[in-house]
């Protein structure tokens, strides 16, 4: 499938709401035609190099449009692909494109993995301050995955595994080293807290 490009120094997730802002000409344009035409777009991830991956999305809603062409826009993430090839820019455009092959997706997850992965889910939103109510038969991998503390690397290799399964043991796994860390960090802040009040300690008797 060829589709035009948006590189972002951001992972959009499959299934994920994402809001932007379209400022460049370039851009601008690109979503003119996505308007226009009812197609996707594919977002790129961009490290500091374009990194060969990214997520189809489309358009779902404009929110505002500025008197100067800005945009300000609600999208939805599809499906991830690996970038074939890089026309830049597309003939006859001002924005880039190319060829994507989408990644394969299995969603089979057990039970207990499942379960797993809430549990620790839970604990960590909770420990970042993240409250909100969501159902745990809908949560998946990429629900809360910009959430809990990765790196955009970390991101980028979440959205390269092709399994359910094997992106909710790289997120177990991720709990189980950050929680112990940030449970850590937290216990040091009132350590410091305690230690910038006045003690009142009865002397000792010898």
């Amino acid at each position: 499938m060829y589709l035009p490009f948006f590189p972002l120094k951001l992972v959009a997730f499959p299934g994920e709401e994402l809001n932007l802002h379209i400022f460049e000409p370039r851009y601008q344009e690109l979503l003119a035609d996505v308007e226009e035409n009812k197609t996707s777009f594919g977002i790129c991830v961009f490290t500091n190099q374009l990194s060969g991956y990214g997520t189809e999305v489309i358009l779902e809603k404009i929110n505002k449009r500025y008197d100067d062409g800005r945009l300000d826009i609600q999208t939805r993430g599809l499906r991830a692909f690996k970038i074939l090839t890089f026309d830049n820019p597309m003939r006859g455009k001002l924005y880039s494109g190319g060829k994507v092959d989408f990644l394969k997706d299995d969603p089979k997850i057990t039970d207990v993995q499942h379960h797993e992965f809430i549990f620790y889910l839970k604990e960590m939103l909770h420990l970042l301050n993240f409250e909100v109510e969501y159902d745990h038969l809908l949560v998946n991998s990429f629900t809360f995955a910009h959430k809990v503390g990765l790196r955009l690397e970390e991101e980028l290799e979440l959205l390269q595994m092709e399994s359910e399964s094997e992106r909710t043991n790289f997120l177990i796994n991720h709990f189980k080293r950050m929680i112990p860390v940030i449970k850590a960090v937290e216990s040091a802040k009132e350590k410091i807290k305690l230690n910038g009040h006045h003690k009142y300690l009865d002397p000792l008797n010898f």
